[in-house]
């Protein structure tokens, strides 16, 4: 491990933990006041996100020391998988409703989201078999596409019918990218691309016109719709989440009002610490804060792809392909729904927002990509050589 410190891709690794960490202080400027009105020490939430932090970089660290070669093994790949499905599947018969979703699984004082974890292990997969059928693919796409689809579909529905509409939505648009690059032609990614534009078109649509009415819609996923088409009209029901951000954006004008002195936080914005911490950041820091922090990460979601591009193995491109399409996704959905521009869907932002499951996958991933990019390095050198 020692060894191979010398491939650590600083490109990566740095923007992760200044992200990281700078979540971590936000999540306690956020969630300071939410804490003491739970009864509990003001730094709760804070703590408990700094041990995630920590936990997710011994594992990040873990998994960049692993051999390249052992991440591609397919009964370790196919047990993950396996494991993800049956833990969704006893969410739904035996998990506990929170806020209208069955999604979390209580393990002990620990609680943990398994949508979060199929994120990744979808993309494992995905990089797994699309790396081994290459030629198939190219030859004859929908026979080959036969049994990653179906196990698609079937994760993809038991997250759905949670119901957590964004985590679907994220390995959804995870999948479709992924089966874009996995060789595929020009043509029939562009069909495929178009008809998921019109699908989802085609359910916003059906949305507005039948409402409550459709069997798949529940009462508080409309309301979500209602107060993104008129965030103002229902800003004491549906858009207050919507509408306090705004006034906590522009509250926070150019550059804020300091660290710690938000208002939004004090009782006025649902989850300040997490869906919304771009809210908070925004009011804090202002727009300089924000394009700071979304700059870092932009730049990490394009080295990410830079090496997904510039790798020679189809395993390790496509999973660093399918992890920073994970991330910009992720990342897109918060934003969307802190700005109006997207139904709010309960998406946190990578990195900055509290979350123990999310943290723990965010860090498994740049553990990942640090693997492959150190493969690539050492790969370098030796033909350099």
């Amino acid at each position: 491990m020692i060894k191979k410190f010398k491939y650590l891709d600083q490109f990566i690794f740095i923007p992760y933990f200044i992200l990281s960490i700078f979540g971590t202080l936000m999540v306690y400027s956020a969630s300071s006041y939410v804490a003491i009105g739970q009864d509990k020490n003001p730094e709760f939430y804070f703590i408990k996100q700094a041990v995630f932090v920590c936990i997710g970089f011994l594992i990040s660290l873990f998994i960049f020391a692993l051999k390249y070669t052992a991440l591609k093994q397919k009964k370790l790949i196919m047990n993950a998988i396996l494991v993800i499905v049956g833990l969704l599947i006893y969410l739904l018969i035996f998990g506990k409703e929170i806020n209208g979703a069955k999604g979390w699984l209580d393990i002990g004082p620990v609680g943990i989201q398994p949508a979060e974890f199929a994120k990744i292990s979808v993309i494992w997969y995905f990089a797994y078999i699309f790396s081994r059928r290459q030629q198939q693919i190219v030859r004859d796409f929908w026979s080959s596409m036969k049994q990653p689809a179906f196990l698609f579909a079937v994760i993809l529905l038991l997250i759905a019918i949670q119901p957590d509409i964004g985590g679907a939505a994220i390995i959804l648009f995870i999948g479709i990218i992924m089966i874009f690059a996995s060789g595929v032609s020009t043509k029939l990614g562009i069909t495929m691309g178009a008809l998921g534009i019109a699908i989802i078109l085609g359910v916003v649509e059906l949305v507005r016109v039948f409402g409550t009415k459709l069997p798949f819609l529940q009462p508080y996923q409309y309301d979500r719709f209602v107060a993104f088409w008129d965030p103002f009209e229902v800003s004491e029901s549906a858009g207050l989440q919507l509408v306090n951000s705004y006034y906590a954006l522009s509250r926070g004008g150019l550059f804020g009002v300091g660290i710690g002195e938000s208002v939004q936080k004090t009782g006025y914005l649902p989850e300040p610490y997490t869906d919304f911490i771009i809210s908070i950041l925004g009011e804090e820091l202002g727009l300089v804060g924000v394009i700071v922090v979304l700059s870092l990460f932009s730049f990490l979601v394009l080295r990410i792809y830079l090496i997904g591009i510039r790798t020679k193995d189809p395993f390790g491109s496509l999973m660093c392909i399918g992890i920073a399409t994970m991330f910009l996704i992720q990342a897109s959905i918060n934003l969307g729904g802190v700005l109006g521009l997207m139904p709010i869907t309960g998406v946190t932002f990578p990195f900055i927002s509290y979350g123990g499951s999310s943290t723990i996958v965010l860090t498994i991933s740049i553990g990942l990509v640090l693997n492959v990019s150190a493969m690539n390095r050492k790969q370098e050198i030796e033909d350099n050589n």
